[in-house]
């Protein structure tokens, strides 16, 4: 039996992208128990399936849990709307929000995005903490141009995102 304490350094691809915005891959109870005393107040899960365990977890806790269940293999631009639509119920003086998936790929990309698009964040500072996690496939890269063509056109500007996608993990 390990007897070692959990920490967030142990939490899968755990990243800080801004004072309010963290991201990883899918949380334990206990590391959901310390992410709730660094301040986070929402939690937001990119994983499709039962998500009972969780939302029973994050309940009890008494953080705010939201499901957006993002296909692996075919993220819809409505996946991106529909995350957009709960981080916009945040408050960043109310705590931190949490977004995470499986191993923080899912959760990479639409914090990237929304840091570009919603946040106009500096692109290439975002960039840096995506290609940290991992380096989006083709399907991804697809799916990233198709939220910033959708956004561009909604709002009338022009972002142009630097990240190239990895030919060699079609599969991942």
């Amino acid at each position: 039996m390990d007897n070692t304490p959990t920490t967030l350094d142990s939490l899968t691809n755990f990243q800080t992208n801004s004072n309010t915005m963290l991201s990883s891959g899918l949380p334990s109870p206990a590391h959901l128990l310390l992410l709730k005393q660094e301040g986070v107040v929402r939690v937001i899960d990119l994983i499709p399936g039962n998500r009972s365990e969780e939302i029973s977890i994050v309940n009890e806790l008494g953080m705010q849990y939201h499901n957006i269940p993002v296909a692996w293999t075919n993220p819809q631009v409505s996946d991106f709307l529909n995350y957009s639509a709960y981080m916009s119920l945040h408050r960043p003086e109310e705590g931190k929000v949490l977004t995470h998936c499986k191993l923080n790929w899912r959760g990479a990309v639409f914090t990237y995005l929304y840091r570009i698009t919603v946040l106009s964040e500096d692109e290439k500072t975002a960039k840096q903490d995506l290609l940290a996690i991992w380096q989006p496939n083709s399907t991804w890269f697809a799916f990233m141009n198709k939220v910033i063509e959708h956004h561009s056109a909604a709002n009338q500007t022009r972002i142009v995102t630097t990240v190239e996608p990895n030919l060699d993990a079609q599969n991942q």
